[in-house]
């Protein structure tokens, strides 16, 4: 991917969610409580508040530690939204939710997947997050929107000394805006952080224990949350895992071997459907390639705006997140070909968070605000390009440097402490991969599954980026089950696709 999007032994015991917490490694005040109130308290960088889907719904603020070394300074403001609890029978607590990114905001995605989760609202309340640095918990800020569009557009294509000089200044550029306008919070965002953040969470809402679904960066936050706090783990499910202890270049490579996997199975079944970019899946992709070809040599107008070749791929990508935008992927990448190329930008900006105004969400600046501080490596000049040409090998559409070559220019430090998990100790924990998924590839959640002690592994057959809410009835079953009572799903429990 580009350079941001480089975007579980058999277990009888159960987790319980009413045990008494023992304590954890962090202290968590009993004293902290969250006011909840309407959602319009918490309004979107525009100043508007946020569209809800679910008229219950109830927004909130805590107050953490800035830095958790000095815990008595300076605070951050969390910002918190939770779907109350709707059944009539008993409740078991809180369920709380880490949508992924790095950078996704819960407070903005929690009730748009609300007719998804109506099992278990009936017994838990809903609550999800913006992690510090996201949005309204102390955005990170990198630029206005020209600064921003300049970043997000940059191609990858051709891979020559042009586009690496220009590569390299605009990535020197954004980190340096970084630290201008965000300079304050960059040294404390990270997932540790947040995971203590998390256990406050779960002081403050008056839970013993922590009950948990993370999906795809989500499952690093659980990860780690399980590893500093094992004795106040309730039931944890992670969804889409990613294994933190690979390095860039590993990743960047597996993402890449995962997205054109995803690709050339859109293609096989466009192809047997009767698809548009051409009559058999090598026309296809030759029709696909030639035209990143051609629009990185010159954009693609599209009213005030271009569609360059790292948008038209980002697009791409955006598209194989989920197999039911594959026919609205076939239709964008048609248009493009004729040279419209309204619908590629659309799910280009839908991925990197810029709205119709121009306004940009902190999706593409979070991210590398937690990903580098979230690792001591950094990547030399030489690393970046040889990262860079095997994943070209690998997919011309998809492959670049990485993450690694912001990374290597980021103001601010990172170390190991994330990458290092184990939870032993925790109640147990159920790690759900799919086949296809094209951002996690499934090689990662076996391993994930090995380095968390008490972890079970569910596998999903299916394509798409996350198994919970594709739609599957086995893996809904599977985690609802788990979570509402407690029986762990049999390791190496496998789900056909949806």
């Amino acid at each position: 991917m580009r350079r941001v999007l480089a975007a579980v032994l058999l277990v009888t015991v159960t987790g319980c969610s009413t045990a008494p917490a023992e304590p954890a490694t962090q202290s968590t005040p009993d004293t902290d409580q969250i006011t909840w109130g309407p959602c319009t308290d918490i309004k979107r960088p525009d100043g508007e508040p946020p569209a809800r889907q679910d008229a219950s719904v109830r927004c909130g603020k805590l107050s953490v530690p800035l830095d958790y070394a000095k815990p008595d300074g300076e605070t951050i403001d969390l910002a918190l939204i939770k779907l109350p609890a709707a059944g009539k029978g008993g409740k078991l607590g809180s369920v709380v939710f880490n949508f992924g990114g790095p950078g996704a905001s819960g407070v903005d995605t929690l009730d748009q997947a609300a007719k998804a989760l109506t099992t278990l609202r009936a017994h838990y309340d809903l609550i999800s997050f913006d992690p510090r640095g996201v949005e309204r918990s102390s955005g990170v800020r990198c630029g206005d929107t020209a600064q921003m569009d300049r970043f997000t557009s940059l191609d990858t294509l051709p891979p020559d000394e042009e586009t690496h000089r220009q590569s390299d200044a605009v990535n020197k550029e954004f980190a340096a805006l970084c630290q201008q306008n965000s300079g304050k919070v960059l040294p404390y965002i990270g997932t540790v952080n947040a995971a203590r953040d998390m256990d406050r969470i779960r002081a403050a809402v008056g839970d013993a224990k922590l009950n948990y679904i993370g999906m795809s960066y989500g499952t690093q936050l659980g990860a780690v949350y399980a590893t500093e706090f094992p004795k106040n783990v309730g039931r944890m499910v992670l969804d889409a895992p990613l294994d933190p202890t690979v390095s860039f270049e590993q990743r960047t490579l597996a993402q890449t071997r995962g997205f054109q996997k995803a690709y050339e199975s859109f293609l096989k079944a466009c192809v047997k459907e009767g698809c548009a970019l051409g009559k058999d899946q090598a026309t296809a992709n030759a029709n696909v390639e030639n035209f990143m070809y051609e629009v990185a040599a010159k954009p693609l107008k599209v009213r005030n705006r271009e569609l360059t070749q790292g948008l038209a791929s980002t697009g791409v990508a955006a598209a194989l997140y989920s197999e039911q935008t594959w026919p609205f992927l076939e239709q964008a990448l048609s248009d493009a070909l004729k040279g419209r190329g309204e619908a590629l930008l659309f799910l280009a900006d839908s991925y990197i968070g810029r709205a119709p105004d121009g306004t940009y969400s902190t999706q593409m600046t979070s991210f590398p605000a937690i990903t580098c501080v979230d690792t001591a490596e950094r990547p030399t000049e030489a690393q970046v390009r040889r990262t860079e040409q095997a994943a070209l090998k690998i997919s011309p559409l998809f492959g670049s440097e990485g993450s690694g070559a912001l990374c290597r220019v980021w103001p601010v430090k990172g170390n190991d402490q994330a990458r290092r998990v184990n939870a032993t100790g925790s109640a147990p924990i159920v790690v759900i991969g799919g086949r296809g998924d094209p951002a996690t590839p499934y090689e990662w959640a076996p391993k994930l599954t090995a380095q968390l002690k008490t972890a079970t592994l569910v596998t999903y057959e299916g394509e798409g980026h996350g198994a919970y809410l594709s739609g599957s009835r086995c893996v809904q079953g599977l985690v609802d089950t788990y979570l509402i009572g407690g029986k762990v799903p049999r390791n190496g429990t496998s789900c056909p696709a949806a």
